[in-house]
């Protein structure tokens, strides 16, 4: 047996809370590309990643020792180098709050020098914000639409497999119940790593479209009446301009969607008007929410910027009038208007989503 890859590990302790993956997760279950799975007896890290190529270990799920670990860029004689011939992966060198067996509290302490100043951020990996966007391939949301609407599961999980799907979890979501349907095996993976994507993040919505995905895995009924509700038009509907109409309804047996001015005879006619009136239990009325959480969006998507500089222009283009035309034109300039429209898309169908859960309606 010749030299072996080896692997640089630096660990981090979290305490509280629980993790519902397994032994490794390559940068996968909460941040990252949604990977297929990989039989983790079998797998052997120099054929699954390259060189310098980082992921993450969880030691002791209750406390969460988490490890992040590199793929060193040469290989070692483990022999000379450890003494042992490992048949699985081995840390070969490594520091950090385990605690370590030395004592050192930083990769470099010699026990006299001064502690170097505490980071004023969490390292990324903490934060589910690693590896860094740069280094992911785009989702591409165009074929995830199409895909999802051709109920082509075959094409659906190629397109969001090994891509950034962070920013467009409820997106991606949406054509999950499809693929389980037709190639369960497949897509079960990808499900598990969405609801926990969604979990994590949070967001409007997400915590109901994660217990919907949860209910399909296992093959149960939605919390709720399932209504086929277009969430593009009613996310549309709710936050449009609020001086042009004030909300709309949903009819509860088709899901289709109307605008206010759908129930004015004047407008309308007589012929075509709705009258929810006549049959208020066959409606649900949904109110305009106006700008501020559209406003709201841009200021998240602004603050979650790295680059100091970045995240100042963005933040003084939210203010005044003319906020939200400043703040496109700065996106588009900056090159950041794929990865904003991704992120405000799904803000406006979570939103949509929350909305009709809070009435007991979930999509389907």
């Amino acid at each position: 047996m010749g030299p072996v890859a080896s692997v640089d590990v630096h660990a981090r302790r979290r305490s509280g809370g629980t993790h519902e993956s397994t032994a490794v997760e390559l940068a996968e279950s909460a941040g990252g590309p949604i990977s297929a799975p990989l039989d983790i007896e079998s797998a052997k890290v120099a054929q699954v990643l390259e060189p310098g190529a980082e992921f993450q270990f969880m030691f002791d799920l209750g406390d969460e020792w988490t490890h992040r670990c590199v793929l060193a860029e040469g290989k070692i004689d483990p022999v000379e180098t450890l003494g042992v011939r490992p048949d699985t992966p081995l840390p070969y060198w490594g520091w950090g709050a385990i605690p370590d067996q030395y004592g050192r509290r930083w990769a470099s302490d010699d026990g006299e020098s001064r502690p170097p100043r505490r980071p004023s951020q969490p390292h990324p990996m903490l934060l589910h914000a690693w590896p860094a966007r740069g280094q992911l391939p785009t989702l591409d949301l165009a074929a995830l639409r199409q895909s999802i609407v051709g109920k082509d599961a075959v094409r659906f999980l190629a397109v969001v497999t090994g891509c950034d799907v962070d920013d467009a979890l409820q997106q991606v979501g949406a054509g999950v119940p499809m693929a389980l349907q037709q190639r369960r095996d497949e897509a079960a993976p990808v499900a598990l790593s969405v609801i926990n994507r969604l979990t994590w993040r949070g967001g409007p919505g997400d915590q109901v479209l994660a217990e919907d995905l949860l209910a399909c895995l296992r093959r149960e009924p939605l919390a709720g009446t399932v209504v086929p509700v277009d969430l593009d038009l009613l996310s549309t509907e709710m936050e449009g301009d609020g001086s042009l109409s004030t909300g709309g309804y949903v009819e509860l047996r088709t899901g289709d969607v109307y605008g206010e001015s759908a129930t004015d005879a004047v407008l309308v006619g007589e012929d075509v008007a709705s009258d929810v009136e006549e049959e208020p239990d066959r409606w649900l009325r949904f109110d305009s929410i106006g700008s501020r959480a559209g406003w709201q969006d841009m200021a998240d998507f602004a603050e979650r910027q790295r680059e100091a500089g970045l995240r100042e222009r963005l933040e003084r283009a939210i203010h005044g009038t003319g906020a939200f035309r400043r703040f496109r034109d700065l996106v588009h300039e900056e090159g950041l208007a794929e990865q904003w429209y991704a992120f405000s898309t799904d803000r406006h169908l979570g939103r949509a989503r929350e909305f009709l859960a809070g009435s007991g309606i979930r999509v389907g």
